[in-house]
């Protein structure tokens, strides 16, 4: 799991940010119910799922608390991101000040349920690609300033990582190419003349043509997208392990199977992120 991704001072900001969209000047339901309630009141709350899934997202979770109420409110989990949870079963307890654990909730919860449902379909694709040697990685058709937070999810329900950003890897995509006159080749000699040793250069192509194209440029990557399952395997036979293989392009959990048993070596998809559900996970309050 890429732990690293997520230290608490690469999030923080973030969490800042969204307390102070969603709470504003002040949380005008809770200030004001909770205006002569003793201090020392402490509410007492379980955090459940109300569907099984993978949990993920515990550190912004907590973080929220910490920010908004510094030691107001203390919370115990009783699983770690990565952990199976299910109906009814108590995944943490939650312990504070009313007032802060009424104005966090939301947001908390936001996090951990849009994670954790990251976390659970990915899982159900991986789980499907894996017995053929295939990985499944997420794409940049991402929520903008989420990022974070959804690869790490991707990261914890099994999947791998395409790059994170424009500077990690050159992807040549059509309009690229055109930009060169058509010419695949011309454009990976050009972009390897001027990066670093230590990037790859992945090129995508539609046409078994394009393919030999770029086996002819030496691509490092190779993408194949929008084939059909027979345009796969003859691509993959021709490649014959000179390039890395990566498939995209309406990649979904019927045909996955299918893509998987080609031998390609990735299978990238937005879906994982773009159409995962939410995890309904809520607070259930103690007495």
């Amino acid at each position: 799991m890429a732990k690293f991704l997520l230290n608490d001072f690469m999030i923080k900001d973030h969490i800042v940010a969204a307390l102070k969209e969603d709470v504003g000047y002040g949380d005008i339901s809770t200030d004001f119910i909770c205006a002569d309630i003793n201090k020392n009141k402490r509410f007492e709350i379980f955090l459940r799922t109300r569907e099984e899934g993978i949990l993920c997202g515990c550190d912004p979770f907590r973080l929220v608390f910490e920010i908004l109420a510094k030691d107001d409110v203390k919370i115990e989990f009783f699983k770690e991101d990565g952990d199976k949870i299910t109906p009814n079963e108590p995944v943490a307890k939650i312990v504070g000040y009313p007032r802060y654990v009424l104005t966090g909730e939301r947001l908390a919860l936001n996090y951990i349920q849009r994670m954790s449902g990251i976390a659970t379909f990915t899982k159900k694709f991986q789980d499907v690609a894996e017995p053929y040697g295939a990985r499944v990685v997420d794409t940049r058709k991402n929520t903008p300033n989420f990022r974070l937070f959804e690869k790490y999810a991707v990261k914890v329900g099994g999947g791998h990582l395409h790059r994170f950003n424009l500077c990690d890897c050159v992807m040549l995509k059509d309009n690229h190419i055109a930009l060169m006159g058509g010419s695949i080749e011309e454009a990976v000699k050009k972009v390897r003349a001027n990066i670093s040793h230590a990037h790859k250069i992945e090129v995508e192509c539609d046409t078994i043509e394009q393919v030999q194209k770029c086996l002819n440029a030496g691509a490092d990557i190779i993408m194949l997208d929008n084939m059909t399952i027979d345009m796969i395997n003859e691509a993959v036979k021709l490649i014959n392990k000179r390039a890395i293989i990566e498939v995209s392009g309406n990649v979904n959990l019927k045909n996955l199977e299918d893509i998987a048993k080609t031998g390609v070596d990735i299978i990238s998809t937005s879906a994982i992120v773009a159409k995962a559900p939410t995890l309904d996970l809520g607070f259930d309050y103690i007495g």
